[in-house]
């Protein structure tokens, strides 16, 4: 909004010229939908515990989590908040890129929003049917799969996959990237949810996972910077840099309320959007195994899931009685049966994140 209204505006002062920059109005996003947190986040907590929003704490979790039952869910109701009105603010919304990680934000917010209302409020134990959620999340990656495969110009042609340790090196899926779409998109919006367990684990990793999309973003939708480290040049991918700084400046507000002890949880509003979201921009820059590295921690806690699930019932039908190789799972649950503390298990996934973000954005020097 500030963009189109204040970038006109050229004419009659150079001042307005800065809003032309991608750079400051990304720091203008970051700081705003800081703030936005920080003023709306204790309202919407009082409201959340006024309307009985809280957590249920499953028998199968650790003991220690007993204690924060009670604490209020719902909280991405905060993170989508300062999101959504940093980036209408911030952004062109002229952007078709935008436009498209708008829609994800408002679908995937919406089905975990409805999750989250029927378990909470209306305290039906199971949520939102769990084929219907994934039915919502899968419709939307397909049609924007459709869009992408279909809509733009030749020289973003979104089926080809880059290979990020080397130069120029690229594979195409042709038709598979639509139900690729669909599956990696769904992926990772239910991994994100499954790693929403500890204090700041999940909104920890989201920031830096979002740096790393947001640097990408900015050096592949700058002509000059693209050009000399010989990376593919997308046209529209700069205005992506503000929104992830806008995750970043939102999700720096949240953890405000969600550090240990967490005030509120991020509830599926927050986990199944955010990590819809984060795909969905690695798709628009076309840097999706760029994307897998940095967000490992995400896949990997999904993965011990899917592991520990099936291998159970494997065994079970093989033997009568069903084995599991971790103590619990995702795997931030097993390292608390060994003995780890939680801020030590949230810190140390925050640090692996780093480090998988640093070498992420290492591969930028060797294509």
């Amino acid at each position: 909004m500030f963009y189109h209204i204040f970038y006109p505006l050229v004419k009659y002062h150079s001042v307005f010229n800065v809003f032309q920059y991608i750079t400051f109005r990304a720091i203008g996003a970051f700081i705003t939908a800081a703030l936005i947190c920080f003023i709306f986040g204790p309202k919407i907590i009082k409201s959340l515990k006024k309307h009985n929003a809280i957590e249920k704490i499953s028998d199968d979790l650790p003991d220690s989590h007993k204690k924060k039952k009670g604490t209020p869910t719902m909280g991405g109701l905060i993170i989508i908040l300062g999101l959504l009105v940093s980036s209408m603010l911030w952004n062109n919304l002229a952007n078709p890129f935008v436009l498209i990680i708008l829609l994800v934000t408002f679908w995937l917010a919406g089905i975990g929003f409805l999750d989250d209302f029927l378990k909470n409020i209306q305290h039906i134990r199971v949520g939102l049917i769990e084929r219907y959620k994934l039915s919502g999340q899968i419709i939307l990656a397909v049609l924007i799969a459709f869009a992408l495969y279909l809509g733009f110009e030749e020289t973003q042609v979104f089926s080809q996959i880059n290979i990020p340790f080397f130069k120029n090196v690229s594979f195409s899926l042709g038709y598979f990237f639509i139900p690729f779409v669909a599956l990696y998109v769904t992926f990772y919006s239910n991994a994100v949810n499954l790693s929403d367990g500890l204090d700041g684990l999940a909104a920890g990793c989201i920031g830096f996972v979002a740096l790393g999309l947001g640097v990408m973003a900015y050096v592949k939708g700058n002509a000059v910077i693209a050009d000399y480290l010989k990376i593919e040049f997308i046209k529209d991918a700069g205005e992506l840099a503000i929104f992830s700084s806008a995750i970043m400046g939102t999700i720096l507000g949240f953890l405000w309320f969600n550090i240990k002890p967490a005030s509120v949880f991020m509830g599926d509003t927050g986990s199944l959007s955010t990590g819809g979201i984060l795909a969905m921009l690695s798709i628009l820059i076309k840097e999706e195994i760029f994307f897998v590295i940095i967000s490992s921690i995400f896949l990997v806690e999904a993965l011990s899931s899917l592991v520990q699930r099936y291998y159970f019932k494997y065994t079970r039908k093989k033997t009568g009685k069903g084995k599991r190789i971790f103590l619990c799972a995702p795997l931030h649950h097993h390292f608390e049966l060994k003995g780890w503390s939680e801020q030590k298990i949230v810190v140390r996934f925050w640090i692996i994140t780093m480090i998988m973000t640093a070498i992420g954005l290492a591969t930028l020097k060797l294509r």
